[in-house]
């Protein structure tokens, strides 16, 4: 999640979306590059949120699927499951390098790129950008939701036995509920910080798939060309929060970066 999210960030956010409106005209422009970095974007985006989908089953199955567990939640699991998603994100990205072209030549050079005519006018251009919809983000809402959902109910059900099984005395102390509690709060931080972020991404995708997504109207006031770039900088800012959330909520992973940290000024682990 984390390699991906930093993708996304160098590819989209620093290489497209700073560079076309801030910077002067360079190769970043030229039409092939264009293409390639509106790919790159896509794919980065899918294993984003899918990676996100990926981790969120891998701790269903550790807390809810005792006998699943010790076989799917394994290093070579996880290498398959990421390879997979990242093979199928970019096989899906396929159509995209077709139906875009130069936005026009000078010189015998392409430059920019824009959707191309047969694209905007066909019939299918609609049902690919609700199939686009479905894939990201709306199935994977649905498969978060579940997920949590499903964890949340198991941990619930699991504190109720544990509680009949323990005294009071016991339970005001009982570490175990604590922790339990705070994967509850985590699971919810989660599903809410992924809906919240993504729900206008969804509605505008909805109803106006791809308007001025190429900046053909940078300074337009228009409230639908302001909700789409809201859309896409809460889109881009919910590839980033989550795995700061699930990181820096891991025991294990602020260990590492306070070890991180103290090699920075130490040597070989010693205070010098």
């Amino acid at each position: 999640m984390a390699v991906a999210d930093t993708t996304l960030v160098v590819i989209h956010v620093i290489l497209h979306r700073i560079n076309i409106m801030y910077f002067p005209p360079s190769f970043l422009f030229l039409t092939p590059v264009c293409i390639v970095n509106i790919v790159a974007y896509i794919v980065t985006v899918d294993c984003s949120v899918w990676f996100t989908v990926a981790f969120t089953f891998d701790r269903f199955v550790a807390i809810c699927c005792q006998k699943l567990q010790s076989k799917y939640c394994t290093e070579k699991t996880a290498t398959v499951v990421m390879g997979s998603v990242f093979v199928l994100s970019c096989l899906r990205t396929v159509p995209f390098y077709f139906m875009n072209e130069p936005a026009f030549i000078i010189d015998n050079v392409a430059w920019y790129c824009v959707p191309t005519a047969d694209y905007l006018t066909s019939p299918l251009s609609k049902v690919f950008e609700w199939i686009d919809s479905i894939i990201t983000p709306v199935l994977p809402m649905f498969l978060i939701l579940l997920f949590n959902a499903l964890t949340v109910r198991h941990i619930i059900v699991a504190n109720r036995i544990r509680k009949g099984l323990r005294s009071n005395n016991e339970n005001q102390n009982d570490l175990e509920m604590k922790n339990r509690r705070k994967s509850m709060v985590l699971l919810f931080t989660i599903s809410a910080n992924f809906i919240i972020l993504w729900m206008t991404y969804l509605v505008h995708s909805v109803n106006w798939p791809i308007m001025n997504f190429y900046y053909t109207d940078k300074y337009l006031s228009s409230p639908i060309y302001i909700a789409q770039q809201v859309a896409f900088m809460l889109q881009l800012l919910s590839s980033c929060t989550n795995t700061c959330i699930y990181g820096l909520t891991q025991n294990k992973f602020r260990e590492e970066i306070k070890n991180g940290i103290k090699y920075l000024f130490t040597l070989n682990g010693k205070i010098c």
